[in-house]
């Protein structure tokens, strides 16, 4: 669900087009639980590199997000860019074979 526009609390950009994030994905239990606001980009990079179960038993703050490693590439490339910057998510590799 897309919200107004405000602070992305994973790549800290401004003024950017936020969406509500499950911290405990809602499959896995977390409907009721912690969201996060971020922006469409760290959004689906998230889920374009994680599953639900992945997000549920390692990546369950803002901290452990900006700390993983796959995570930290991306966040020092979209805080360069314009707010406005939506790109193009690839599923990795690793997840296409699981599906």
């Amino acid at each position: 669900m897309i919200k107004k526009r405000g602070c992305c609390e994973l790549c800290e950009r401004e003024n950017v087009a936020t969406t509500i994030h499950h911290l405990l994905p809602k499959d896995e239990g977390g409907t009721f639980a912690e969201t996060a606001n971020l922006c469409i980009p760290c959004h689906k990079q998230i889920h374009a590199l994680y599953t639900n179960k992945e997000l549920a038993s390692r990546l369950t703050t803002i901290l452990h997000l900006k700390q993983d490693e796959k995570l930290r590439k991306f966040l020092k490339w979209i805080r360069k860019q314009p707010a406005e910057t939506i790109p193009k998510t690839k599923t990795a590799r690793h997840r296409k074979k699981r599906r």
